[in-house]
């Protein structure tokens, strides 16, 4: 361990926990077909729930979450809200990590 070399920084707690946070909702294969789609482009919540396998209610409750987390926008349309990916970050680790199990299999 480099704790003498001054260089050596621990995250700030803060980022700790928002980094958790994040882990914390992609440890659910729902929410990441949700976020994976959406990366291919917007959709409603009815167009989310045929892609994934779920029940627009069940697709609702994620999307709420992962609102609340930033990682999803809403854009009304008249009675529609249809859905975007709003992190690019968490894109490239969702990428990097379905490659990593694509090229283990």
């Amino acid at each position: 361990m480099q704790t003498g070399d001054p260089d050596f920084l621990l995250p700030a707690d803060h980022d700790v926990r928002l980094a958790t946070e994040a882990f914390r909702l992609l440890a659910d294969p729902t929410r990441i077909k949700i976020l994976w789609a959406l990366y291919q482009g917007e959709s409603s919540v009815a167009g989310l729930a045929d892609l994934v396998g779920a029940t627009p209610t069940a697709v609702s409750q994620h999307l709420a979450k992962l609102r609340l987390a930033r990682l999803v926008r809403g854009r009304r349309e008249g009675t529609f809200v249809y859905y975007s990916a709003d992190n690019q970050h968490i894109h490239r680790l969702l990428a990097e990590a379905l490659g990593r199990v694509s090229a283990d299999r």
